[in-house]
């Protein structure tokens, strides 16, 4: 699409932060257009480099101090108190924080299912993590396009079809997109499956991975899938964010 408009996804944290929106030109990219702050502006439209492109509109935030270290997510989450480690995915901010006895250790942006293939809401918990996941449903665009990659896949549901849900590496193009995943910013997946970016930087999924199904905690890591057991719960709140009217 070449008129995508961000600046209509609406996240509820976003009313404190002052932003316009910044269309994008054939010579723009996150890199040229904000220095090294571009990995905070990614990060707050919720998008990666490879889905910036020219004829979109991104939000700009007015001052970058703003969005430094910006998350939508509390400092401290009571329920998760009581657990070692607890994840926490707010639909309506598209975002997930990991937790360890209540206090938000780090979060990061997500992309969720879209319309019609909605994330479950609830409580659930990690119950399998498989390194190097492919879809048995999905494939990558294009003539030559294999299983659509789930690098560093830690799953988490099971529906009534027996399809399994997992969090994994994906794309991030600003909206919730998947068929009821959560994705997750993973560059180096990206540059293996679609050649860009040339230097992965934004690798979010692996931080997740390692934090939430350890090799300290369940053996050597071989990249075969494997059942985990007790691993960390996981709560999925909200609903999906309100999309605005485009301008006419």
């Amino acid at each position: 699409k070449s008129d995508e408009d961000l600046t209509r996804v609406e996240y509820p944290s976003l009313k404190s932060i002052k932003w316009q929106g910044r269309f994008i030109r054939p010579q723009d990219s996150l890199e040229s257009l904000y220095g090294k702050d571009w990995i905070w502006v990614a990060r707050f439209n919720r998008i990666d480099r490879r889905h910036v492109y020219p004829g979109m509109t991104i939000k700009e935030p007015a001052s970058m101090d703003d969005i430094r270290d910006y998350t939508p997510l509390p400092q401290e989450y009571e329920p998760a108190r009581r657990h070692r480690k607890y994840l926490l995915l707010d639909v309506t901010e598209q975002w997930i924080g990991a937790y360890e006895r209540g206090k938000l250790k780090f979060s990061m942006p997500a992309a969720t299912g879209k319309a019609g293939n909605e994330t479950p809401l609830g409580i659930f918990r990690i119950d399998a993590r498989h390194l190097t996941h492919t879809s048995s449903l999905y494939k990558v665009p294009g003539e030559e396009g294999g299983q659509y990659p789930m690098d560093n896949a830690l799953r988490f549901h099971f529906d009534d079809k027996n399809i399994g849900y997992w969090i994994h590496a994906r794309d991030l193009p600003g909206r919730p997109a998947s068929h009821g995943c959560v994705g997750l910013f993973d560059e180096a997946m990206q540059r293996r499956v679609f050649s860009v970016p040339k230097q992965p930087v934004l690798l979010d999924s692996q931080k997740l991975y390692a934090w939430a199904a350890p090799d300290s905690a369940y053996g050597v890591d071989d990249g075969s899938h494997q059942e985990i057991a007790n691993g960390p719960l996981f709560e999925i709140r909200g609903a999906l964010p309100r999309l605005l009217p485009a301008h006419r």
